[in-house]
């Protein structure tokens, strides 16, 4: 086996071949730490690196013992918003630059159950919030395909970390876009659940913090339904769950006759930098080719009425889930300007205002299961810009529409992270720079198998991730 090779397995292959005990645990981890030795250096999408060789011990102790799971002998870094035993989880800010958890989160805990191996933790904005991921810890990470751009966020170690070959599957969370944005900065996949398919902890509120969910990232499809399978199941300790459906057995029934909406830039509300709506637009050719039937879209609700919901649900849960922070001089003065306006701003809402919120989001799920009647999925960009400069906290205007909060940037993902859309990011290739982007193929509540399926049948189709790895990053080349 040539550490080469492995590297560019899917996770499905790999634990088919850990299984079969045609390739070992321990050569596995070779392979990983090797990579992680030529390129992380450069892009810096692993923080709180384990010891190697403690890493090579425990891969040894699984060569000859029977598979746990899917993720058995399977190198895994987590990431830094999910506490992990014995490994520092800092949530990317300096009030926990030294914490090391005594347990696991439950997504880090059936990750581990599954037979993964953790190895590192991937870097994160702080807190989560912002779709860039730097934060006063550990630095910036860079975009494997132009380390002087941003690998986007929250899940942006994550994603450079798949895109460089430094893992096969990799862990994310959502609430604007987390998992999408930077699965389309990096050409990879990045998959939002329906809300409560992957339940988290039962700690603070879980009533009204419907918001955020954990799921998958990859470089093809079939290992996001397989580790979204692990993820996924009831936890009894908090409310609203859901059952976990097939998603294989019908990942692979195309997309032929299936109605797919485009909704392009939502009638203008939302700003697009050039360029971005013509790869979106390449990309439904390619669903086009495959027997679907694509219609443009209508705005099927107001936007600023989405807007003004979320910005209003958002800062009241910062400001519940993070009051200590704020409470605390020692601790607010170690919070990054944006959490503090975050929960300001959720300080000063009335109890109408978050009713109101509630009413406008209640409207919008009415409103879009109507529209699912119509159409089997919606299609938006992943994100409204292309990777912008890694030095920017955040883009200030977009196509010369200046942007008025540190996240109104990302607004194009505020339909399905507010009322739990099942959302997929797919790559698209690349612009004119050379740069990666992404589009959302969206669909109704509790579709995650078909969202799936159409998500396969596209990547059959270009295979984008394995066609275009990353320029010259250590020992990764096209």
């Amino acid at each position: 086996m040539k550490e080469a090779d492995v590297l560019e397995w899917s996770a499905t292959d790999l634990s088919r071949a850990i299984h079969a005990r045609k390739v070992a645990p321990s050569e596995v981890m070779a392979a990983h730490l090797a990579q992680v030795q030529a390129v992380n250096g450069a892009v810096n999408a692993l923080v709180s690196c384990r010891d190697p060789d403690v890493l090579m011990a425990e891969a040894r102790a699984l060569d000859n013992v029977a598979p746990r799971g899917w993720l058995h002998g399977i190198p895994l870094p987590v990431k830094d918003l999910q506490a992990t035993a014995g490994l520092r989880t800092t949530w990317g800010s300096p009030v926990y630059a030294d914490h090391v958890p005594a347990q696991d989160d439950l997504l880090a805990a059936r990750m581990r159950a599954a037979g993964a191996v953790f190895t590192a933790k991937t870097n994160v904005p702080e807190w989560g919030q912002g779709s860039h991921s730097y934060n006063p810890i550990f630095g910036v990470t860079r975009n494997p395909y132009d380390l002087t751009r941003s690998a986007g966020g929250s899940s942006g170690g994550a994603a450079a970390a798949l895109a460089t070959r430094m893992a096969w599957v990799a862990d994310g969370s959502d609430m604007m876009g987390s998992l999408r944005n930077p699965a389309g900065f990096c050409n990879v996949y990045g998959f939002r659940p329906t809300w409560g398919l992957v339940p988290g902890d039962a700690v603070g509120d879980t009533h009204l913090a419907t918001l955020a969910t954990e799921g998958p990232m990859a470089r093809c499809v079939e290992d996001l339904a397989r580790l979204l399978q692990v993820q996924a199941g009831e936890n009894p300790e908090v409310p609203f769950p859901r059952a976990v459906p097939d998603l294989l057995s019908g990942l692979e029934q195309g997309v032929t006759g299936l109605r797919i909406g485009w909704l392009a830039d939502w009638g203008g509300a939302y700003a697009m930098e050039p360029g971005i709506l013509d790869a979106c637009e390449t990309g439904l050719k390619v669903l086009e080719g495959l027997g679907a039937v694509v219609e443009p879209l209508a705005p099927p609700f107001p936007a600023e009425k989405l807007w003004s919901a979320w910005v209003t649900l958002r800062a009241m849960l910062s400001a519940g889930g993070k009051r200590a922070l704020y409470d605390d001089p020692a601790k607010r003065a170690l919070t990054k300007p944006e959490t503090i306006w975050e929960i300001e701003q959720g300080l000063g809402l009335s109890a109408q205002a978050v009713y109101e919120a509630s009413v406008i989001r209640s409207r919008w799920y009415a409103h879009a299961a109507r529209l699912f009647s119509r159409f089997d999925a919606v299609v938006l960009p992943t994100a409204q810009v292309w990777p912008f400069p890694a030095e920017w906290d955040w883009p200030k205007d977009i196509a010369g529409r200046k942007m008025d909060t540190y996240h109104r940037w990302m607004e194009v993902v505020i339909p399905a992270s507010l009322i739990g859309l099942p959302a997929l990011s797919v790559p698209l290739g690349f612009g004119p720079q050379g740069l990666p982007s992404g589009m959302q193929i969206i669909g109704r509540s509790g579709n995650d198998a078909g969202v799936l399926a159409i998500g396969q049948a596209y990547h059959r189709a270009t295979g984008w991730p394995q066609q275009r790895p990353p320029l010259a990053v250590g020992s990764v080349s096209r």
